[in-house]
């Protein structure tokens, strides 16, 4: 069998290391200026944990945002944890890396898009209507799609 080089692998492990690089800064120093992002993650990933309320409304998928307030945000090499508010009711979160699906900060236009082979697949009843509160991304952001690098 050839042996190949696996980009895909590779970009979905840079792009992480930048949520990483940059949530560590937000946790060090603050959000600066209008920055703030939308992360949506997989509900269903090993490692997720969020309050039984919170995966009874989003038991496949959930957005979050970061930019007013929140507090007690955390990096580790696995992910993150942040503690954020919803209807005035502070709630933790541990989000690892690998359960993120996008990150966007419509600030600056930037976003990032993890696919995986079930995306593929999905059909678009999914997710579509998923009952989520916070708005969405601004609709200009630059989505870097990574699925044309992945490996089939």
């Amino acid at each position: 069998m050839a042996r190949s080089i696996d980009y895909g692998n590779l970009m979905h492990r840079a792009m992480r290391g930048l949520i990483q690089t940059v949530l560590q800064d937000v946790a060090r120093d603050g959000l600066p200026g209008a920055h703030h992002f939308f992360i949506t993650f997989d509900t269903t990933h090993p490692g997720v944990a969020i309050a039984d309320w919170l995966r009874a409304r989003y038991p496949v998928e959930m957005t979050v945002v970061i930019q007013h307030w929140f507090e007690n945000l955390t990096v580790t090499d696995d992910g993150f944890s942040v503690t954020l508010n919803f209807g005035n009711q502070p709630e933790p979160l541990v989000i690892p890396f690998d359960a993120v699906r996008t990150f966007v900060d419509p600030s600056v236009e930037f976003g990032l898009r993890f696919e995986t082979h079930e995306d593929d697949e999905d059909t678009e009843d999914e997710g579509d209507d998923d009952g989520d509160d916070d708005p969405p991304p601004h609709q200009d952001a630059q989505i870097v799609s990574l699925d044309k690098f992945r490996k089939h």
